[in-house]
């Protein structure tokens, strides 16, 4: 029985990590689709984007201040950050390194996207929302980082990845 949270061993302390990143997509889909049910797909995801819009910006100079980032600490520092994400608790993600100025990430496993190919829903498509997700956190730990997306749904993807963010490191 736990009583409080200093006493937690470390791996209640990974289990609570899990869930309150699992708790926090919930919340996230939940207004979604109050909002989708309410003024229909396009506003949802114009909301969506622009709650993301700030979110992201928030969470990467959180994690920066946490890793004790330095000023622009380019792709390395990046690929520590997108591991710390709260989706990075929760998806299943892989990172490549296929030269010194690029990084790829790719979402091997998405909750939300497997969510709705379990119900026999199409790929949302979170595509819009992402852009400026992956950009604005690439270039909220550096400047430097450009961002381009390789696919993300409503584009199709291979079967191994719903969506996948390349990141160059402009000199």
């Amino acid at each position: 029985m736990l009583n409080d949270r200093e006493n937690l061993t470390r791996e209640q302390a990974l289990e609570l990590l899990t869930d309150l990143a699992k708790r926090w997509l919930a919340h996230d889909g939940l207004w979604f689709q109050s909002i989708e049910r309410t003024r229909g797909m396009e506003a949802a995801i114009y909301h969506d984007t622009e709650a993301w819009r700030r979110f992201t910006v928030i969470e990467a100079k959180r994690i920066m201040e946490f890793l004790k980032l330095p000023e622009n600490p380019g792709l390395d520092g990046l690929e520590r950050a997108l591991n710390f994400r709260l989706y990075a608790f929760i998806n299943q993600q892989e990172i490549l390194r296929p030269n010194d100025s690029t990084l790829v990430l790719k979402m091997n496993d998405c909750r939300v996207q497997s969510a709705r190919t379990r119900k026999g829903l199409p790929d949302f498509p979170c595509k819009p929302v992402g852009e400026v997700e992956y950009s604005l956190f690439a270039s909220t730990i550096d400047p430097r980082i450009e961002t381009l997306c390789l696919t993300c749904p409503p584009d199709p993807h291979p079967p191994e990845y719903y969506c996948g963010w390349e990141f160059h490191l402009q000199k």
